[in-house]
């Protein structure tokens, strides 16, 4: 007998199909979720009619929709404007890197002596954070996680809610995480709380709102390893593939024992990067 959508399910399709040309996935369910126009569906509902459509055949892996997901060079001489493209291929590869960066450092955390450490995103988008951490001295964390497998530029995609959460909750802190080929990390980095401050989009008139913005890290917006809001570091500057990452240089405090180490060699070895 054939799989039959519920009402709330069939609406949540439709609503899928009709604003996916215009924004991608991360950006639509951010939408869905927390705007109230859309708020007479549940998120359960709006997942269940994505994995529907992906197991219909109606999102091509190849169609080419909005988004900030790739980026290439016109190839013009002298010049380099540039064009994004979406595809489910990418959006897969972008929701993996995001799940191997929030596994990497759960395990991190746990190896530097965190009390407790509770992926939260994997029970609800609504926290607008993905772990919350209780360190060794009893400071909460809560963090939100972005990784990449790009040392050259850290770029990172912020919804509206994110950014709502870290205005008004003080235990907030965004960690980024570079991975290398096999998925493991091998730089971590907090990013500016006053630089995130600075630079996110204001709503120019009550006819319009943002909900998602694309922004790129400048290095003095990076401080090596996790720090919570009181400057408590939760996980030490890891750089075992390069010092540089994202243009980062103040490792002044770290014992760079052998570029090459993987991070389980070179914590195992160098348990005391403190």
């Amino acid at each position: 007998m054939p799989y039959q959508l519920g009402e709330g399910t069939r609406r949540a399709a439709l609503r899928w199909l009709e604003h996916l040309h215009r924004a991608d996935i991360p950006r639509l369910r951010a939408l869905f979720t927390h705007h109230p126009d859309y708020a007479d569906l549940t998120p359960a509902q709006y997942a269940e009619a994505l994995t529907w459509l992906k197991k219909a055949g109606m999102l091509s892996g190849e169609a080419r929709l909005a988004g900030d997901v790739t980026e290439a060079d016109s190839g013009e001489s002298g010049s380099s404007s540039r064009h994004s493209l979406w595809t489910a291929a990418s959006a897969e590869r972008r929701a993996r890197t995001g799940a191997a960066g929030e596994q990497e450092l759960l395990a991190l955390l746990r190896r530097y002596g965190a009390r407790s450490v509770v992926q939260v995103s994997a029970l609800s988008d609504t926290y607008g954070y993905d772990l919350e951490v209780m360190t060794a001295t009893e400071q909460r964390i809560h963090l939100e996680v972005k990784a990449t497998t790009d040392p050259t530029q850290l770029v990172v995609h912020l919804t509206r809610h994110e950014s709502d959460v870290m205005r008004e909750d003080a235990a907030w802190i965004l960690g980024a995480v570079l991975l290398g080929e096999d998925s493991r990390a091998l730089s971590v980095a907090t990013v500016s709380r006053e630089w995130l401050g600075s630079v996110l989009p204001a709503d120019q008139s009550s006819a319009g709102r943002w909900e998602s913005v694309r922004l790129a890290v400048p290095a003095h917006a990076l401080s090596p390893g996790l720090r919570a809001a009181d400057g408590e570091r939760a996980v030490p500057p890891v750089a075992l593939l390069s010092p540089t990452a994202w243009g980062m240089r103040d490792f002044s405090d770290v014992r760079v024992r052998k570029p090459t180490l993987s991070l389980r060699q070179a914590t195992s070895a160098a348990g005391g990067l403190m």
